[in-house]
């Protein structure tokens, strides 16, 4: 089972939420934590994955030889990206 990590920025991005989204990207993070890659997609000309929480994004770092997923940050949709 993997290991979920935050990033500073990411910790920060997860405070400005409200509980229901808090809820849903937290639970959402544990459900991956099994088996990570069917959850996620690999970003384009990055080395880093997406997951989808309704209209938040998710982008995260996965270590498979030590378990570890580390959320690198949190936003919408539309800025995420940029």
């Amino acid at each position: 089972m993997f290991e979920i990590f935050f990033t500073a920025e990411a910790k920060k991005y997860l405070k400005k939420f409200d509980k229901q989204n808090k809820i849903r990207i937290i639970s959402s993070l544990e459900r991956i934590r099994i088996r990570p890659y069917p959850h996620v997609k690999k970003l384009v000309a990055s080395p880093y994955f997406r997951l989808r929480v309704g209209k938040y994004r998710v982008i995260l770092d996965i270590d498979k030889g030590k378990l570890i997923i580390l959320v690198i940050t949190i936003g919408h949709r539309k800025s995420i990206y940029k």
